[in-house]
């Protein structure tokens, strides 16, 4: 099953999934401000920067516990590891990414992300609404605290969110892929190059790493490209199914999305989720700059 689904193939489910809007900007407007103005019917609100990640530190979005993404998804309305959940955004799929890989490293299995967003919704005739959907009772407070990993917690039979269901890559581990397989910096080019960097005090990217702006794998309007057209992509990146794959961005989220594309086209790859952001935290660890 693809990891996309389709405005078209989403209307035609016989039983509607769990919806979730994972808008977010990281310049802002605040996604909520951009959810209550209008939301897929039925959809519930997820924030990126308090429920999908943990406060920065090291690195701008490290893992949320398993606490909060137990509360998160049983708000949601999710029972169980097999229950359908759709994520989407305005129209990217950057931050509904970050949705697919964090909701399938704790534990669900059936996630997919809903190609062109909210924006495909609308452009093929679907209706928003500022209707809250409702919340689900007994909802284990949303908490970020140190000793909040327990997975023990009663949720009222619902789904219990643990770590380490997909793999995923340390620093250490990212500059064994870099060494010895590819590994893929889904930032913008000048970034790469340490020409600019807007987001960190360090710019420059992680030794033997090839850039691949995940920008490149959608169209114009948000679509993720062919699957074909993705694969041939990676391919001349050095990418094929004989090569381990690491991907990494600056803080995580970016790198979700070209992991979601090389899943698209059956290329599968382990994210640094700590990325760039928390690869500098250590004072140690080798910086490049330029191009190559």
């Amino acid at each position: 099953m693809s990891p996309l689904i389709t405005v078209e193939e989403l209307r035609a489910l016989a039983t509607p999934p769990v919806l979730i809007d994972v808008t977010w900007n990281l310049a802002g407007p605040a996604g909520r401000e951009a959810y209550a103005a209008g939301h897929l019917p039925g959809a519930h609100f997820v924030d990126l920067d308090t429920e999908l990640a943990a406060p920065p530190g090291p690195g701008r979005h490290p893992l949320p516990t398993a606490t909060t993404v137990t509360a998160t998804l049983h708000r949601a309305g999710v029972t169980s590891a097999d229950t359908p959940v759709v994520v989407y955004d305005a129209a990217t799929s950057m931050a509904a990414a970050r949705a697919w890989w964090i909701f399938r490293y704790f534990g669900l299995t059936n996630v997919r992300v809903l190609d062109g967003g909210q924006a495909a919704w609308q452009a093929a005739g679907g209706q928003l609404t500022t209707e809250l959907p409702t919340t689900q009772a007994g909802a284990v407070p949303t908490t970020n605290s140190a000793d909040a990993d327990s997975t023990t917690n009663d949720v009222s039979g619902g789904f219990i969110a643990t770590p380490g269901h997909i793999p995923m890559l340390d620093a250490e581990g990212a500059a064994a892929v870099a060494a010895a397989g590819v590994l893929l910096d889904a930032r913008a080019p000048e970034r790469f190059a340490g020409e600019v960097e807007p987001m960190d005090p360090v710019a420059g990217h992680i030794p033997g790493a090839t850039n691949a702006p995940t920008t490149a794998n959608v169209d114009e309007t948000g679509h993720f490209l062919p699957a074909a057209d993705l694969r041939e992509r990676f391919e001349k990146l050095g990418v094929d199914n004989t090569t381990e794959v690491g991907v990494y961005c600056g803080s995580g989220v970016t790198a979700a999305h070209e992991a979601l594309a090389l899943e698209v086209a059956n290329l599968p790859a382990t994210v640094y989720i700590g990325s760039w952001s928390e690869w500098i935290t250590d004072p140690t660890r080798p910086v490049a700059t330029g191009t190559d």
